[in-house]
């Protein structure tokens, strides 16, 4: 079983828009999931699923908005948050900003997009490029003519239009990897993860079939083929897939084969638990002398590999909130001081690897009077992308593209490393 309504609520609880779907619950209800919020929150005891008598309340929270599903039966939950998360999705896809006052403004396509998401409390469709095909952002014109239901929303494929045509039939590959690290003040690493995502940008005719193939470990092993030292193979895991893909085919023989969406979407995500060496490399030294000034050095380093460069890399490192007078050193790149952050903004546009260190020094002036030393010790974080490498070794081996018509078809394949939560602790 499914939602039995599904309402939109401000901060403060009070309904902006709802939908009745099943007619089997008092639409009242909604008013004790404010205070059951307050109550849980002070208890510290704040849980995704609360309880009222025999009514569940199924919440995300997303900006100034409570997305709420209402139920009295024996929900799929998995399901619902699924649906609550996807509406956010077509809504944002529609308003380019999902809050309160994207809702005031456009409530007659939230009740029509709502009405078509689901039907008698289960999901239908939830493609936003289907959906803007019939539920348009302009007024209505009565044209009886054009009052037809795409043929895709009673497909087997649902995500994709029939009779799509392109002058030049082309596939855009980008495999995207961020790098979560935490490095200790001793230069110990404490976490280290990358998260990937397998991004698509797809000009193709017709309905065509499409086989991706990775370096994946699990695929070697199944088919007992050997890669050899030199290319390596890579143990994915958490991988999630868009709905096209064939996932029993892949559970049998580890083919990511689908029918894509027409335009951008992400067809993967997945992520690798391992230790990630540091891609760029901070030493920093902050020496504090009371009453009057605030001395610091900072080295950055690359570590990666010799023929890649990365771009736009930004290292902020915290300063006092009151400090003042800054004075900057750099070798390279160029260094401000961002006081609503408070912090030093150090930006090299291009980073070559080349085992070369990079120096920042900065002098501020600190007040004669001593301030209560409350604001801790904020990390240093680090921003930069570096396009033509993936941390993990991942590779496209292949794309194919099956279609009946049998036209040949271009993919290009592009590999980004990039920052995620990049952090450096100081001393």
């Amino acid at each position: 079983m499914s939602a039995s309504a599904v309402f939109v609520l401000d901060l403060k609880g009070k309904p902006l828009i709802c939908r009745n779907y099943k007619g089997d619950i008092n639409m009242a209800e909604i008013d004790h999931f404010m205070p059951l919020i307050v109550q849980r929150e002070e208890e510290g005891n704040l849980t995704p699923l609360l309880i009222h008598g025999k009514v569940h309340f199924l919440w995300i929270k997303h900006s100034n908005l409570y997305l709420v599903a209402l139920t009295n039966k024996n929900a799929n939950a998995a399901l619902v948050y699924s649906f609550l998360y996807k509406v956010v999705e077509v809504f944002t896809e529609y308003f380019k900003e999902l809050e309160e006052e994207s809702i005031r403004d456009n409530f007659v396509i939230v009740y029509e997009l709502l009405d078509e998401v689901m039907d008698f409390g289960f999901p239908q469709t939830t493609e936003s490029k289907i959906l803007q095909e019939y539920i348009t952002q302009q007024g209505n014109k009565l044209e009886t003519a054009k009052s037809r239901v795409p043929t895709t929303v009673t497909n087997a494929v649902s995500w994709r239009s029939e009779g799509l045509k392109y002058k030049k039939n082309e596939v855009f590959i980008d495999v995207i990897e961020s790098v979560n690290l935490l490095v200790n003040s001793n230069g110990s690493v404490l976490l280290s993860e990358i998260v990937g995502s397998v991004k698509l940008k797809v000009f193709l005719s017709g309905m065509p079939e499409l086989r991706l193939g990775l370096n994946d470990r699990v695929l070697f092993e199944l088919t007992g083929r050997c890669l050899g030292n030199k290319n390596k193979t890579v143990e994915l895991e958490d991988v999630k897939f868009h709905q096209c893909v064939r996932l029993s085919r892949f559970e049998n023989d580890r083919t990511i084969s689908f029918i894509p969406p027409d335009g951008d979407f992400e067809l993967m995500s997945y992520r690798l638990n391992t230790q990630v060496k540091p891609l760029i490399w901070i030493e920093s030294v902050i020496e504090k002398f009371s009453h009057s000034r605030l001395e610091i050095m900072v080295k950055a380093k690359g570590q990666f590999k010799k023929q890649s460069v990365a771009n736009n890399v930004e290292i902020s490192v915290p300063v006092p909130s009151d400090a003042d007078s800054p004075k900057f050193k750099t070798s390279v790149g160029n260094a401000k001081y961002v006081p609503e952050k408070n912090v030093v903004v150090w930006t090299i546009k291009s980073f070559p690897q080349g085992g070369k260190e990079y120096l920042m020094r900065a002098h501020f002036g600190l007040p004669s009077v001593e301030t209560e030393d409350l604001e801790g010790k904020p990390p240093i974080s680090v921003k930069f992308e570096i396009p033509y490498f993936t941390v993990s070794g991942i590779q496209v081996r292949y794309m194919k593209i099956i279609e009946k018509s049998g036209y040949q078809a271009l993919p290009w394949v592009r590999y980004i490393t990039q920052s995620g939560d990049y952090q450096l602790r100081t001393n």
